[in-house]
């Protein structure tokens, strides 16, 4: 069975174009737009990885990664920042709030799935 990915996003097209993109490589593919409609997944779906857009409404993505790394049951759920911004405060805010990777959007189609593989091959290692 291919890994269930979690797409926490609240623009519509990039949700679109990432469950896209991920669904064609085989993923099973789940989305929200807000951190809130994210906990309520991840409690029931229980995602292999969550793509989390660092700019939400209310609860931004950082709130929502530090809030996931304090929680045992998904302290090692790999999370992967996106944002349209890719300044190195940013990636450090962003490692800080315990995201394993970050990915500026717009997303590079050629290359996403495998910087997608990487992360869930390194949560499967022993």
């Amino acid at each position: 069975m291919k890994p269930l990915i979690l797409i926490v996003d609240d623009d519509p097209s990039n949700r679109k174009l990432i469950s896209m993109v991920l669904e064609l490589e085989g993923y099973l593919v789940l989305t929200a737009e807000t951190a809130e409609e994210a906990l309520e997944l991840i409690w029931e779906a229980a995602p292999d990885l969550a793509l989390i857009d660092l700019e939400l409404p209310r609860m931004d993505g950082l709130s929502l990664a530090r809030l996931l790394r304090a929680e045992p049951r998904t302290r090692h759920l790999p999370i992967i920042a996106l944002s349209a911004h890719a300044m190195k405060d940013e990636i450090a805010k962003a490692a800080a709030a315990g995201c394993d990777a970050y990915i500026t959007k717009p997303i590079d189609t050629r290359k996403f799935c495998d910087q997608i593989a990487q992360h869930l091959k390194a949560e499967a290692s022993p």
